[in-house]
């Protein structure tokens, strides 16, 4: 199992590399590698250094905090290779600076109250399973903010136009649904009253997993955004929201609170209720 999953984390980082590569717009190199290829490496060694830490003191407590680090770095760097720096391309780093500021130490604050994240027990333990965990963090950094990086560093002195203010108001939306389910459940949890319950009120009345919805709108927006900067293979970049989408309702997000909320209130009538009645992710308006 070990080599399986040694195997797979090789695989995923050179698909991500082999996807810098082919999206790579910016006729520029670093070290040898064409710029793009060259900061998706630089994203994947990061999060290694931040394993090799995590694993010799077997926590998580980073995790979260070295991800939203390496969207701040990378989105610098390229903000720093940018040819032009215009309005277009400060609003798109601006986009993804201010959601890894407040996302990375809300999340490492949650952990560090908690005192860990119950996710990574057995992942922890192991190094095979804590470096796929790791690496695909770094694709998951890599991939979502492609097409930002990929619109900061490209030229497009052109007038605003209505495709990038539609991607601002679904940022706009999609962070505010975020910052709302976050709060709201923060607050439901801080409440001793709640203690060993589910939420089920505000937000979470509407969606089982609003931040989630939050989390895809606000990259989509930025997929937006970013798309008239964009051409030729660089639109491989607009997978961003796509991936974001399959990873939180797919693979580590909704799967894992689902099967932990089953083991926990699978029996509470009112727990099945809520599951049954309440759309798992695009909140209801009415």
């Amino acid at each position: 199992m070990g080599t399986k999953l040694v195997s797979i984390s090789v695989v995923v980082t050179l698909t991500v590399l082999g996807i810098s590569w082919l999206g790579d717009q910016t006729g520029s190199s670093l070290y040898g590698l064409p710029l793009m290829a060259a900061m998706a490496l630089g994203v994947f060694i990061v999060q290694w250094i931040g394993l090799t830490h995590a694993r010799l003191f077997e926590t998580e407590h980073y995790f979260d905090l070295v991800g939203s680090l390496t969207y701040i770095t990378v989105t610098i760097l390229a903000i720093q290779q940018a040819a032009d720096f215009g309005l277009r391309q400060q609003l798109i780093a601006g986009a993804v600076i201010v959601w890894a500021a407040r996302l990375g130490p809300f999340l490492f604050m949650r952990i560090q109250k908690a005192g860990e994240d119950r996710r990574f027990r057995k992942i922890k333990l192991s190094t095979p399973r804590f470096l796929l965990t790791w690496t695909l963090q770094g694709t998951w950094v890599f991939i979502t903010a492609g097409a930002a990086l990929a619109a900061i560093m490209t030229p497009n002195a052109s007038p605003l136009g209505n495709v990038f203010f539609v991607g601002v108001a679904m940022w706009v939306v999609g962070m505010g649904i975020e910052v709302i389910a976050d709060n709201q459940k923060s607050a439901f949890k801080a409440n001793p009253v709640n203690e060993g319950k589910f939420i089920n009120t505000g937000i979470w009345a509407r969606s089982q997993h609003p931040n989630y919805f939050g989390e895809i709108l606000l990259w989509a927006g930025v997929a937006v955004m970013a798309l008239p900067s964009l051409s030729g293979s660089a639109y491989i970049f607009l997978v961003s929201p796509f991936f974001v989408a399959l990873l939180l309702t797919k693979i580590s997000g909704v799967p894992l609170l689902r099967k932990s909320g089953d083991e926990r209130w699978g029996d509470d009538p009112e727990y099945q209720a809520y599951r049954k009645n309440t759309p798992t992710l695009i909140p209801r308006l009415f």
